[in-house]
């Protein structure tokens, strides 16, 4: 069976194993090069495309030692994008015959060219999350319905990968010092897959003790993770709030299932936080932020939703804001509106703001409102804080 060239993420050694589900022996991995051929990036994505090109040399690697059931892993997980055609490459041992995966024009490759250690340094670490969930519905789900798995599974790649680059505990801090080893998973399965995931669990965890707890099942559900931002016009003391209606206050019976919010989404797979943020800000108050503080990073049902909130404050100038707004595509029917700071703290009181988000920012600025003023108005203000 003749070898694979691959030239672009696959080069990655660990992603290859995990798209094959086992590892490579270091002979059947070696570095190759195709002569006419340029490697460039596919509109709108973060992978590259082989496509002739005098006087170009693409580099690469040429995997050898394949199986059948290893090549239909490689054609699941290259999807209807690239099919197998013959190349000629050369190697440190002379010029051989390979196959590598061309793209079948579903995509069309744009100017620039794509770069193997600007993919590992900005792509890596998201592309193996995704890989690993992707190929685990190899043999479940058919190749043409990956595409309506995938925005899902980008979103909870990215999720995973930014959790493992943030710190741990702090030293000196609150918390305790437990990690990943202090948790032992016997099984976990996805029960659903859609624009969530529920994943069943079977672990013991390390107890305060020393010792280890039994066995129990937990439920885990992911979608992603989110930002709230407040809106904080600091020379008129004054911030932004919205309410809309919430399906889950009404399963639950709660006589009236509208919510007091403060501006929230979920982190699209192509955004970060600040992004996001600014953006939310856009479609559910027409607001145009100014600087950004980040008040916290946090989870609201740590019991069984995955999600982790990243909060703001946002510099705006709310003397005409409010209004309706929201998505028609998502249903959405926001009303925001303007109250004075003091109006919403004794809104606060009156257990009137009934969401979490909303009740850490408010406090949280309650507690940093006169540096604020101080920063974004120039004003001394006697606030309390």
């Amino acid at each position: 069976m003749l070898p694979i060239f691959f030239y672009g993420s696959l080069r990655d050694r660990e992603l290859i194993e995990i798209v094959l589900g086992r590892a490579v022996a270091p002979a059947d991995l070696a570095p190759a090069r195709a002569a006419g051929f340029a490697t460039r990036r596919a509109r709108g994505e973060d992978y590259p495309m082989l496509v002739p090109e005098a006087g170009a040399v693409a580099e690469g690697v040429l995997l050898s030692g394949l199986s059948a059931a290893d090549l239909e892993r490689l054609a699941y997980f290259e999807e209807a994008e690239y099919a197998l055609a013959p190349i000629t490459v050369e190697t440190a041992g002379g010029t051989l015959e390979a196959r590598h995966f061309r793209p079948t024009g579903k995509r069309p490759a744009v100017a620039e060219l794509w770069n193997f250690a600007d993919w590992q340094r900005e792509h890596r670490p998201v592309a193996h999350e995704a890989a690993c969930e992707l190929m685990a519905l190899h043999g479940e789900v058919p190749v043409e319905r990956i595409d309506d798995h995938w925005p899902a599974i980008l979103v909870r790649a990215r999720q995973r990968a930014r959790a493992l680059s943030e710190p741990g505990p702090m030293a000196g801090g609150i918390r305790s010092r437990f990690g990943p080893s202090d948790v032992e998973v016997a099984a976990r399965r996805r029960v659903y897959r859609g624009f969530v995931a529920v994943d069943e669990m079977r672990l013991r965890h390390k107890r305060f003790d020393g010792s280890w707890s039994a066995e129990m099942g937990r439920t885990a559900v992911l979608w992603g993770d989110a930002v709230t931002v407040l809106p904080y016009d600091a020379r008129r003391d004054r911030v932004l709030l919205i309410e809309q209606f919430r399906p889950a206050p009404m399963a639950r019976g709660d006589r009236c299932p509208w919510c007091i919010e403060v501006i929230a989404g979920r982190v699209d797979a192509d955004e970060d936080a600040v992004d996001t943020a600014r953006r939310e800000a856009r479609e559910e108050a027409g607001l145009e932020l100014g600087c950004l503080v980040e008040t916290g990073l946090y989870y609201t049902t740590p019991g069984l939703s995955a999600e982790a909130l990243r909060g703001f404050v946002g510099e705006a100038d709310l003397p005409h804001a409010g209004g309706l707004y929201g998505l028609d595509g998502e249903h959405e029917d926001i009303r925001a509106f303007v109250l004075d700071f003091d109006v919403a703290m004794a809104a606060v009181g009156r257990g009137e703001v009934n969401t979490g988000p909303a009740l850490v920012a408010l406090l949280w600025l309650a507690a940093n409102r006169g540096g604020l003023r101080r920063a974004w108005a120039g004003q001394e203000a006697d606030t309390g804080s």
